[in-house]
């Protein structure tokens, strides 16, 4: 049987940036090892599988190489804009079914697309020395005054602050280590970031997820909206620098990326996250199962 991917860079900068990812339109008849042999075979950190319920409602699912994924924030921006370009939608509001629930999402006239998570989980980290040891730097590397956390809008991420860009773009990770531990803190992975940024955004990131087969991944939209919560938390934007926010990924791999992100607050309260982007560079490719 042959299969038709799509594949866009999601959040690019620029040509050459962004994070790439799969998609399938129309998986309705593609059984679980079909997706999973898909996903190996397209090799890409995620790749969505869409099937249509209605006119704004559909269901996503979501493969990395080697698992599924509750969610990812950079396929699903593949897919609505995928759609968008083809005509298959228009520019307004949908919904998407995942396994972290309901979620809805916005396509702007101009491409943009967003896509809402889930309210923010704070979780506390073990044995940071270790989670420190696993990436080869020291407590000296770290912010002093934000703490190394798990966060989650959908799925757990452990952060760690690190207090430049120089040091941030130097670490070299002991992936057996990261892995390890990924997997005793329940956690798909690293959102590392700093403070420090190359043009105008509120952090740079790394993020690994060796746990899922990605050793690095050059735009995480999860990620980024949970970082967004966590910098509403600590006090590094204020509400209403909250309500407009940009991350840099993908410097360290030369893969330029901007991740948007907006938070609606109440009382001090974060009501909704939400992560955007735009996607570029849509190729097609036939895999045979």
């Amino acid at each position: 049987m042959e299969v038709k991917v799509y594949i866009l860079n999601s959040f690019a900068k620029l040509e050459g940036g962004g994070n790439p990812a799969g998609v399938v339109l129309n998986a309705d008849e593609l059984s679980i090892d079909e997706m999973q042999k898909i996903s190996a075979k397209v090799g890409l950190s995620e790749t969505a599988f869409i099937t249509k319920i209605n006119s704004t409602n559909f269901k996503v699912r979501f493969y990395t190489p080697n698992n599924e994924v509750d969610l990812c924030g950079h396929a699903t921006i593949a897919s609505f804009s995928l759609m968008l370009n083809n005509g298959s939608i228009k520019a307004g509001e949908y919904t998407i079914h995942t396994k972290v629930g309901t979620l809805k999402i916005q396509c702007e006239k101009d491409g943009t697309i967003f896509m809402q998570q889930n309210k923010p989980m704070f979780d506390e980290v073990t044995n940071k020395n270790e989670i420190l040891c696993s990436l080869n730097i020291s407590k000296e590397d770290l912010i002093k005054s934000l703490p190394v956390k798990i966060v989650s809008t959908g799925l757990r991420d452990i952060f760690i602050p690190i207090k430049s860009l120089d040091i941030l773009y130097n670490i070299k990770p002991d992936f057996h280590k990261v892995l390890k531990l990924s997997k005793e803190h329940r956690v798909v992975g690293y959102h590392v970031f700093s403070l420090e940024t190359e043009g105008i955004a509120n952090a740079n990131c790394r993020n690994f997820a060796p746990l899922y087969g990605i050793k690095e991944e050059s735009a995480t939209g999860t990620s980024n909206g949970a970082l967004s919560c966590y910098l509403y938390k600590y006090g590094v934007v204020s509400e209403n620098e909250a309500k407009k926010m940009l991350f840099e990924q993908g410097y360290s791999m030369k893969k330029p990326s901007e991740i948007l992100s907006t938070l609606i607050i109440k009382e001090k309260n974060i009501l909704e996250v939400k992560v955007g982007g735009r996607a570029l560079n849509i190729n097609e490719e036939i895999i045979e199962i």
